[in-house]
C-alpha cells in the first residue's frame, strides 16, 4: 500500500486482506504505532460493508483498541449474524418453495458467497436475497414468492413487465422482514451494458453449495469470478465488501483462467478483469494467480484506469452513475470499439421505468419510448 494512506485506511485494508491472521495482525500493529481516528475507522467499516472483518482482526488486539470500539464493533458483528441467519432461512424457505414448483433459480452472493468464500455465515455482511432466474420463468416466480409474502417493490403494467424483461436485469420484492430482501435476476447486468453473458450456459455449469447447511445451486467459481468482477465494475468498485469477495474467489484452486480468458475475450471484458484483480492486489494484498496472469496479460490502459478508480475509492469520492463521467469510463473499461459502440447505443435508446413514470404512453405507442429515453439521457448528461 502507499504510504500516503492514512492508518484508518491501511488498517481497513488490512482487516479485509485474505492473508493469514498473524500477517494481518502485524499490519495492524504497526499502524497503530500511529494516533488513529477511531470514529473514521469505524464509520469507513460500515460504509464498505466490511464490519465483520475489522471485528476479527481487531479481536486478539484488545489491549491496543479502546473498548468501546469493540463493544461497537461486536454488535455490529452479532446484528450481521442475525441477519445472515434470517436471509438463509429466507433464502432456503424460497428455494424450496421454487423447486417443488419445478422452477429453475441458483443463489448467489448473500449467504452462499459467505460459506463459500469466507467458510463462515457470519464473516460477510449481510444485503439481501439474490437469485438469478430464467426470464420466461419471472411471472410464475413471482406469483410463487407471493404465495410467501413477497411483493414487486415496483408496479409494472403487462406491457412493461414484458418490456422490462428485455431491457433490465432484476426485480426487487418487499418481504416480511423489510424492503427490498429479494431480488430476482434473469441477467447478469442491464442490458445497455452490453454484455450479453448466456445465462442458459451458466445454470449448465452451476454446483452445489451448502448454505446454513441446505444444498443450494450457485455459480461455478469460474463464471462467478466473472458475474461479480462485472456487477463490482458496473458500481466502480465503490466498496470494499465486494473486493474482499474477489480477492478470495480469484486465488481459489477450482478457477480455470483459460476458460475465463476465453469468456473475457468473447464478451469484451477483459479489462474489467485485469482492473478488478489489480485493485484486489493493490488495495488487499491479494495474489494475481500466475495462469491468470499468463492468460488475462494487462494491456496499457488497464494501469491508468487501476490508479483512477484507486484514487476514487481511498479518496470516498463517489461516481455519480448517471455523469458524461460515468460513461465515460464505462467506455473505457471495453478494450473493444463495437462494445463501446454498443454500450453508447443501448445507453441511448433502451427505456426503462424512468421513462414509463415520466411519461405513460398506450401500449401501441410503446415504440416511442427510446425516444423518450434519449431526450431524457441528454437532459441529465448537459445539466
Amino acid at each position: 500500500m502507499d504510504s500516503a494512506v492514512d492508518p484508518e485506511w491501511s488498517i481497513l485494508l488490512a482487516a479485509c486482506s485474505p492473508a493469514p491472521p498473524r500477517d494481518k495482525t502485524a499490519r495492524i500493529l504497526s499502524q497503530l504505532q500511529q494516533p488513529v481516528r477511531w470514529p473514521k475507522l469505524l464509520a469507513l467499516a460500515d460504509e464498505h460493508g466490511t464490519q465483520p472483518l475489522l471485528f476479527q482482526a481487531l479481536s486478539p488486539l484488545e489491549k491496543e483498541v479502546p473498548p468501546d470500539v469493540l463493544r461497537t464493533l461486536q454488535h455490529s458483528f452479532q446484528s450481521n449474524l442475525h441477519k445472515t441467519l434470517l436471509l438463509s432461512r429466507e433464502l432456503i424457505r424460497i428455494v424450496q418453495h421454487l423447486s417443488g414448483l419445478g422452477i429453475e433459480v441458483m443463489t448467489y452472493k448473500g449467504p452462499a458467497s459467505a460459506e463459500v468464500l469466507y467458510a463462515d455465515l457470519a464473516l460477510r455482511q449481510s444485503g439481501d436475497i439474490d437469485l438469478l432466474i430464467h426470464a420466461p420463468d419471472f411471472a410464475r416466480v413471482r406469483d410463487a414468492v407471493r404465495d410467501l409474502g413477497y411483493t414487486p417493490h415496483d408496479r409494472f403494467s403487462a406491457a412493461e413487465e414484458q418490456a422490462y424483461l428485455k431491457s433490465g436485469y432484476e426485480c426487487a420484492f418487499d418481504g416480511p422482514a423489510g424492503r427490498n430482501l429479494l431480488e430476482l435476476q434473469w441477467a447478469v447486468q442491464p442490458r445497455f451494458y452490453a454484455v450479453d453473458f448466456d445465462l442458459n450456459g451458466l445454470f449448465q455449469r452451476s454446483v452445489t453449495v451448502p448454505v446454513a447447511g441446505q444444498p443450494m445451486r450457485t455459480p461455478a467459481p469460474s463464471d462467478l469470478f466473472i458475474i461479480l468482477s462485472l456487477h463490482v465494475a458496473k458500481h466502480v468498485w465503490g466498496r470494499l465488501k465486494w473486493l474482499c469477495d474477489l480477492a478470495r474467489l480469484m486465488n481459489l484452486p477450482s478457477l480455470d483462467w483459460k476458460w475465463i480468458d476465453s469468456q473475457a475475450r468473447d464478451l469484451g471484458i477483459a479489462r474489467i478483469l485485469q482492473v478488478t484483480m489489480l485493485l484486489a492486489n493493490q488495495l488487499l494484498d491479494a495474489s494475481v494467480p500466475a495462469a491468470a496472469q499468463e492468460n488475462l496479460p494487462k494491456d496499457r490502459v488497464t494501469a491508468a484506469l487501476v490508479k483512477q478508480v484507486r484514487d476514487h475509492i481511498v479518496n470516498q469520492a463517489a461516481f455519480n452513475v448517471e455523469s458524461l463521467a460515468y460513461f465515460r469510463l464505462m467506455m473505457r473499461l471495453r478494450e473493444r470499439p463495437a462494445d463501446r459502440l454498443r454500450f453508447l447505443t443501448r445507453l441511448a435508446f433502451t427505456p426503462g421505468p424512468g421513462e414509463w413514470a415520466a411519461i405513460r404512453l398506450p401500449q401501441p405507442l410503446f415504440p416511442l419510448y427510446p425516444l423518450v429515453r434519449l431526450s431524457r439521457l441528454a437532459a441529465r448528461v448537459l445539466r
